[in-house]
């Protein structure tokens, strides 16, 4: 399955006790074509055990018994250094998001945003085209933890629509629903 698939993968979790093909003999094969992140998941503690993993190419030993929340924080540090990182800035008519930057430029001039004004309207031009309700927004841009009053969007928009200038109009409200951003 790795040879179809090589250039999608991004990280394998591979337990060292399989059927068949234990995980050293795969973890050998994969590193003859391949610098893939693995993480070795095994019984198998020891620290001889764990010594050969990392002789053979592991990037990471996980003995069983293993917390599901260690073993994501370490899928995620590991993919955090070893995914291609561009500098990812999109375009809305004339509206540029700089992701890494957390910076926003109409017409290529930056303008000035509050964190929360920047995280709604990356919200919205995240979900073009879609209508998205109070609730939703409150939600995914204030957290669930948030129990103030859903019209703290609406001054929130009127604030990003004045920054905005003539392509706040890109944010259309939608009325008894929400709002939906739509560039045409």
């Amino acid at each position: 399955m790795f040879e179809e698939r090589q250039e999608k993968i991004n990280l394998i979790l591979l337990d060292v006790m399989m059927p068949k093909l234990d995980g050293w003999s795969v973890l050998r094969q994969i590193r003859q074509s391949s610098k893939v992140p693995i993480i070795m998941l095994t019984a198998r503690g020891e620290e001889q055990d764990e010594l050969f993993g990392f002789e053979l190419g592991a990037d990471e030993y996980i003995s069983k018994p293993f917390s599901p929340k260690i073993l994501v924080a370490r899928v995620q540090a590991i993919l955090g250094r070893t995914m291609n990182k561009e500098n990812k800035i999109e375009n809305y008519g004339g509206i540029e998001i700089d992701e890494d930057g957390r910076t926003v430029k109409l017409d290529g001039k930056p303008i000035e945003m509050s964190l929360r004004e920047y995280e709604l309207l990356k919200y919205l031009v995240d979900n073009v085209g879609i209508a998205l309700s109070r609730d939703k927004i409150l939600n995914n841009v204030w957290n669930y933890d948030y129990y103030g009053d859903s019209r703290t969007i609406d001054s929130h928009i009127k604030k990003i629509r004045h920054k905005l200038g003539k392509k706040g109009k890109y944010i259309k409200t939608m009325r008894g629903i929400g709002y939906k951003f739509e560039v045409k």
